[in-house]
């Protein structure tokens, strides 16, 4: 992983890669934390986000074979207030959703995960100390609940070159300037590619 520095003395922005969110899930702890995992890295939803959503929030597409996820009241990053999304949902994160829906009875209008912001904020700080501990890699003891998210927009824009414009549709970015510092940063697999055909002359 790579930590990028921020204005905060100690506080870091985490570049996650695919195996290290799936370090974080071998530790979560319970199933209701490796869905919160789950739903910031590969939903791409925020800690405020991830407690509004519901059973009944989950659709499938027309052609049956994809799902959305609507999160009710999202951040408006162009200033004017939360407004409503439908985030797409893997099938194997609505698979793990619907099975802990049956398994803990959940209501179609009960959250799936009945914790507060800072309850996920604080859940995600156990599972990345945990993480630390057992995997003895102290980097993820600075992994916070939005660098799940950062992972998700990294994944699609850098690694899968995807249109940033869908991935703003899905991720409730209104703006290419909020877009944009995930746009620029290149993955760990994209800087090994990028040098895997020079000679450095070593």
């Amino acid at each position: 992983m790579r930590l990028e520095a921020t204005d905060k003395e100690g506080q870091y922005k985490v570049w996650l890669t695919d195996d290290e969110l799936n370090q974080l899930r071998r530790h979560a702890g319970s199933t209701r934390n490796d869905l919160i995992i789950q739903l910031g890295g590969y939903v791409g939803l925020r800690a405020f986000e991830i407690p509004q959503v519901c059973p009944k929030h989950v659709k499938r597409t027309s052609d049956g074979e994809h799902y959305r996820l609507r999160v009710p009241e999202g951040k408006d990053t162009s200033g004017s207030g939360g407004k409503p999304r439908d985030a797409y949902l893997p099938v194997d994160v609505e698979r793990d959703l619907h099975q802990y829906q049956q398994e803990h009875d959940i209501a179609p209008s009960d959250p799936f995960i009945n914790l507060t912001e800072s309850g996920i904020r604080a859940a995600v700080k156990r599972i990345a100390e945990r993480t630390a501990g057992e995997t003895g890699d102290d980097d993820f003891r600075h992994v916070a609940s939005h660098d799940l998210r950062r992972r998700f927009a990294q994944r699609l824009l850098v690694d899968e070159s995807m249109n940033p414009r869908v991935v703003m549709a899905v991720g409730g970015w209104d703006s290419f300037t909020a877009i944009e510092p995930y746009l620029n940063a290149p993955s760990e697999e994209v800087v090994n590619d990028a040098f895997s055909n020079v000679d450095l002359g070593v």
